[in-house]
């Protein structure tokens, strides 16, 4: 039940369920409705909860005698059943997979700002994530925390310098509900913490068809301490948030095997909850009285892992003896020492200094993970080298889905249109297939200009709006007259830059030279105006400086009026952005942004990118749907002036030049040629729908699969792969290889190979020959079979294989690899054994 349970005249009584699905923060079918209800509640909060509880009595009544409104709501709640009940997307392709359900960790999701329980662009791909498994009934269940606090509000004092304001999540005020346990009563999840029951109480988010779970420690039974453990997002010291990943994967994890869902598949968002994955391995040694390396093999094939991380700084690590005073009672419920769990988050486990990696830990403890960018996933087998001695970085086994973003959260009401007019309502509830880029590419010249004018209009009038809302928060007492400032102007070239201020991100390239933006600004032929947003970390004094220099450069009298900077960046602002900028600028310093879906919002609204060849933009941007920063290549600091520079001139010399040529309708062609290719081209592809079916395809029903063959008849794959593993472990330092021997036989070009393999059998192993890439041709790599038995020593063999490839004798290696068909190699067994030159 929710929290508050006021009653609702029964006309009325359907209101406080949809008021609590978050179908309707993408679906705004009932805005007006809310509207209706009370325009001022609805106007400063967008949430059907509070529009419910603020609401008087008297108006309630009324309303549930308005026949009109009746009818509306009538219609609105049959749109959403039929939402609900449909046959999806997924139950039509998938219905008879292994695939029973996923089981998604995260900490944290946006969703909407009236559940805030997200800080970045981590949280906005979890929100986005849901809202698109809703959307093509994809059977996930999702875990969280309920923070108390949240990420801060930020605001700006009269120097521009950052402040940061937390407030209380209300429960009472959110739209979610107390999940019942099986008796009725409030659900929640026991674990212990330094020889003390903490209790975790269970709320529940309907999200669309999906259901994500949130714990929250502020138990009134828990020690005050252990109430502030869910107190704020990315909040508080070290040691609270190695609680905090505690609390999401050892708890969450309990939930999930409460809630019957055990057997799911597990995915990780980061390696915040990889704590999850010891949890399954308890949980199922517990089960099947197996012992933990057993359960290791079983449980690790169904566990995926997601890195957004883009350099190794950046990854959760923890001094082991704190790690120690947590994992201790854990270690013997699972019945192993201490040193066996901490050794999963060591890259060197023998070294006793160093610190415990949740992401370490993550990979050790998942069969599957991936980048969130093709540039990203290259990225990320470096990062991950260090726990795959001696195998090629090309080889470790980390793959990529490219991050997407649910394009109806993000499209406005007129860019909806269009493309519900072009292909139907269910559009982003379909196969993409279905969707041909062609179609896209015939939109009218008119329309799609209407379009785009209407949306910068609408920002225009949002920026005022909530530069408005800042004003009366900064000016003093005395001075309280009306706001009478109108910057910006709808009808010029529109750009819009909203990030987190991270150095990276180099927030301040655009500023690098303050009098060249200025005249960019106010160029009499091709103006150009200019919206800035974003928060820089509480602790982080440089992207404080950063923001503060916008804050002043945004008060010059010269450019006042051509650029401004909102404070607060929300997912509210967000999406007026997006809907309605003209250019999203991105420079990011290659390759430090793992992704940057951001640029991807604006696409479906006819936004174009101008950007780093960094994330996503590396691998969509080409000329006709966009403009590139940089040369590809990776460079420090040194680069900044040449990318300032370059910056400068494509907004100076093509992107305001191409807006404002127009022909004779007043109509810029170049422009919307342009913007009609990066519609077409683009937006399907890097949408959620893409990136869902990714994981379905590439990960999902894999690892369902893999967990299904490992677990059934009480685990015996598992346990044979085990014992194959410590064999393979006892015996690998027996195996010694001889010389590569190339010869011309019957007209091709054949190679053997001496191999002397102690205790092992061949069939656990696999000799190949290895040329790695040049320039000119790709890596070669050919499995050489046993021809014969050598009489030299025991288990001795002659592998040989024909060789295709003209590349010289000197390109070529040998090397021994574990195998078994069963086990996802180097993920699940890293040696690896070099032929010695």
């Amino acid at each position: 039940m929710a929290l508050s349970s006021r009653p609702l005249p029964e006309a009325l009584a359907i209101l406080r369920e949809l008021s609590l699905d978050l179908y309707w923060s993408w679906n705004h079918d009932g805005d007006q409705l809310w509207q209706q209800l009370n325009p001022e509640v609805w106007e400063h909060t967008q949430n059907p909860v509070e529009v419910l509880q603020l609401t008087s009595d008297e108006q309630l009544q009324k309303i549930a005698r308005d026949k009109n409104f009746l009818a509306a709501l009538n219609t609105l709640t049959q749109a959403r059943d039929a939402y609900l009940t449909d046959t999806s997307w997924y139950q039509q392709h998938y219905a008879n997979s292994a695939l029973k359900g996923i089981a998604y960790l995260s900490m944290e999701y946006g969703l909407c700002d009236a559940l805030p329980l997200y800080a970045g662009g981590l949280g906005m791909l979890a929100g986005d994530y849901l809202k698109t498994a809703s959307d093509l009934g994809v059977p996930v269940v999702a875990v969280g925390l309920l923070y108390q606090q949240g990420y801060f509000h930020q605001s700006l004092d009269d120097t521009g310098w950052q402040r940061e304001t937390y407030l209380y999540n209300d429960p009472g005020s959110l739209p979610l509900r107390r999940a019942q346990a099986k008796d009725g009563s409030w659900l929640h999840i026991d674990t212990e913490f330094l020889c003390r029951r903490v209790r975790f109480r269970v709320w529940q988010v309907t999200v669309g068809r999906i259901t994500l779970y949130l714990l929250d420690s502020n138990d009134p039974r828990n020690q005050a301490g252990d109430r502030g453990i869910t107190s704020q997002l990315y909040g508080g010291n070290r040691e609270l948030r190695l609680v905090q990943e505690i609390a999401l994967g050892i708890c969450g994890w309990r939930l999930l095997d409460t809630l019957g869902c055990g057997d799911y598949v597990c995915h990780l968002n980061e390696g915040h909850a990889a704590f999850a994955t010891l949890e399954r391995m308890r949980t199922y040694c517990e089960r099947h009285k197996v012992s933990f390396d057993e359960a290791l093999w079983a449980t690790r094939a169904g566990n995926i892992f997601t890195t957004h991380t883009p350099v190794a700084a950046g990854f959760d690590r923890y001094p082991i003896e704190v790690l120690r005073r947590y994992i201790d009672e854990f270690s013997q419920q699972l019945g192993v020492p201490a040193e066996r769990l901490l050794a999963l988050g060591k890259a060197n486990p023998e070294d006793s200094t160093e610190w415990f990696n949740m992401a370490w830990l993550a990979m050790r403890t998942c069969a599957f993970a991936n980048g969130v960018s093709a540039l990203h996933g290259a990225v990320s087998r470096t990062i991950f080298q260090p726990l795959f001695p001696r195998w090629p970085e090309r080889e470790v086994p980390i793959g990529h889905v490219t991050n997407g973003v649910h394009v109806p959260t993000w499209d406005s009401s007129r860019a909806d249109n269009e493309w519900r007019q072009l292909f139907g309502p269910d559009r982003w509830r379909q196969d993409l297939e279905r969707m041909p880029t062609d179609t896209i590419e015939q939109l009218d010249n008119h329309r799609l200009w209407q379009m785009k004018g209407q949306g910068r209009a609408q920002l225009v009038d949002y920026v005022r709006r909530r530069l408005g809302h800042q004003w009366r928060r900064e000016s003093d007492p005395g001075q309280c007259a009306v706001f009478s400032e109108q910057p910006l102007d709808p009808n010029v070239l529109t750009l819009g830059f909203a990030r987190r201020f991270a150095e990276y991100k180099r927030p301040n390239l655009l500023l690098h030279n303050p009098d060249r933006l200025a005249a960019l600004l106010n160029h009499p032929q091709h103006p150009v105006q200019l919206i800035v947003a974003g928060k820089a970390h509480p602790a982080d004094q440089w992207g404080k400086n950063a923001l503060q220099a916008w804050y002043r450069f945004a008060r010059r009298a010269d450019v006042k009026d051509r650029v401004v900077f909102l404070e607060d960046y929300d997912i509210e602002l967000a999406q007026h952005l997006v809907q309605g900028v003209d250019v999203w600028l991105n420079t990011p310093r290659r390759p430090w942004e793992a992704c940057g879906t951001s640029g991807m919002k604006v696409l479906v609204n006819g936004g174009l990118n101008l950007s780093s060849l960094d994330g996503w933009w590396a691998e969509a941007w080409h000329a006709e749907v966009g403009w590139a920063l940089g040369d590809g290549d990776v460079h420090g600091e040194e680069q900044d002036d040449d990318d300032a520079t370059a910056l400068y001139e494509l907004l100076e010399q093509d992107i305001a030049p191409c807006f404002y040529h127009r022909d004779d309708a007043d109509i810029p062609t170049d422009w919307l040629e342009r913007v009609r290719h990066s519609m077409a081209q683009l937006t399907a592809s890097f949408s959620c729908n893409r990136m869902l079916q990714e994981y379905i395809e590439g990960y999902y029903l894999p690892a369902a699969q893999l967990l299904a063959n490992r677990t059934k008849e009480k685990g015996a794959l598992a346990a044979e792969l085990f014992q194959w593993h410590s064999g393979l472990s006892q015996h690998w330092h027996e195996i010694h290889l001889g010389e590569l021997q190339f010869d011309e036989r019957d007209g091709h070009r054949r190679v053997g190979l001496n191999v002397q393999l102690g205790g092992l059998n061949p069939e656990h192993l696999t000799v190949e020959l290895i040329a790695d890439p040049t320039d000119a041709e790709s890596a070669i790599t050919l499995a050489l079979t046993p021809a014969s038995t050598l009489q030299s020593a025991t288990h001795s063999y002659r592998y040989e294989g024909q060789l295709d490839s003209a590349r010289p004798d000197g390109d070529f290696t040998a090397r021994v690899v574990p195998r078994h068909p069963a086990a996802m190699i180097p993920a699940e067994h890293q040696k690896i054994i070099w032929q010695s030159r």
